[in-house]
């Protein structure tokens, strides 16, 4: 019996859902299955009942789900503690951050911070939510920046930050390039690119939203994984893409980032970004990072 064959079962039973519980982990629903049948041999008994539409938990399941999931939260404790102990000899921090924070927030924060603090060393790492969340339960994070989930973990704190502005990534030579601005009925013929909603769920629904509340459908031509490749699609003229203003500072040439007009301020409340920690952990270095980033928030809304 693993750790991580207890922390798939634990996925699969909270979600009673394989699909769910795989995109949760980052990991195929084939290999998820795999560690629970190993789990399942190794226990001797079996703890999921599955059937095509369902699954649910064996009694021997319901029994196991509670040890289970105690043992991997002293597990997780006992490799924090550790971890802060070293951190705190070796003054690191330790901050993960989605694409567009990476770009344009974060940047801005470390400046601020280490006009306190030179002395400390910032680790990042950017990926996305349904990466970093997990990164920060396992305490390989201190902070994350990341779009608030709709099922938020009860061991995460989460900060409310500010919501994104976006704009329309053209291509330099295309006809709406030289506009100083657009609004979504301009873009309802135009092709669009846009991110996997499996993924990215709040960036895939900006564009999706923005045409609902104009009583209008998008043309979507293109869908994409990662902002950067969305942004080198546009430049390749594959289509126009509605992003996060942060997504101008990406260095590709031939795009124009061009603002975006609607009709009321509410529209554009589609892009949250909030910041992460762990609820019952203690971490001076985060306190004050996150102190500064209290102070100077107004500031960082400003330009987001």
């Amino acid at each position: 019996m693993e750790l991580h064959q207890l922390r798939c079962f634990v996925a699969v039973a909270e979600e009673l859902h394989f699909g769910r519980a795989a995109r949760r982990l980052d990991m195929l629903p084939s290999a998820l299955g795999r560690h629970i049948r190993l789990l399942e041999e190794s226990l001797g008994t079996q703890l999921l009942l599955r059937t095509t539409r369902n699954v649910t938990l064996s009694q021997d399941g319901v029994a196991f789900f509670d040890d289970a999931r105690s043992l991997l939260a002293q597990s997780d404790k006992i490799g924090r503690h550790f971890r802060e102990r070293g951190r705190r000899r070796s003054q690191i921090l330790r901050v993960g951050a989605i694409d567009t924070a990476a770009a344009g927030l974060v940047p801005e924060l470390l400046h601020d911070f280490r006009k306190q603090r030179s002395n400390v060393t910032v680790q990042l790492v950017e990926d996305k939510t349904v990466r970093l969340l997990p990164r920060l339960l396992s305490g390989r994070l201190d902070l994350a920046f990341v779009r608030p989930p709709e099922n938020l973990d009860k061991r995460i704190e989460l900060l409310m930050l500010f919501y994104e502005t976006p704009v329309v990534a053209v291509p330099s030579r295309h006809k709406l390039a030289s506009r100083s601005r657009l609004f979504i009925e301009t873009l309802v013929d135009q092709p669009l690119i846009v991110p996997d909603r499996s993924s990215r769920p709040h960036s895939h629904d900006l564009t999706i939203k923005l045409f609902e509340q104009a009583g209008l459908r998008p043309t979507i031509s293109q869908v994409a994984e990662e902002k950067q490749t969305i942004v080198n699609l546009v430049a390749a003229k594959v289509g126009l893409a509605i992003v996060p203003r942060w997504a101008s500072r990406f260095a590709v040439a031939g795009v124009r980032f061009v603002p975006l007009i609607v009709k009321q301020a509410e529209d554009l409340k589609i892009l949250p970004l909030a910041v992460a920690w762990l609820r019952e952990s203690r971490d001076p270095l985060r306190e004050e990072m996150l102190a500064v980033l209290r102070l100077r928030l107004q500031t960082y809304a400003a330009r987001a």
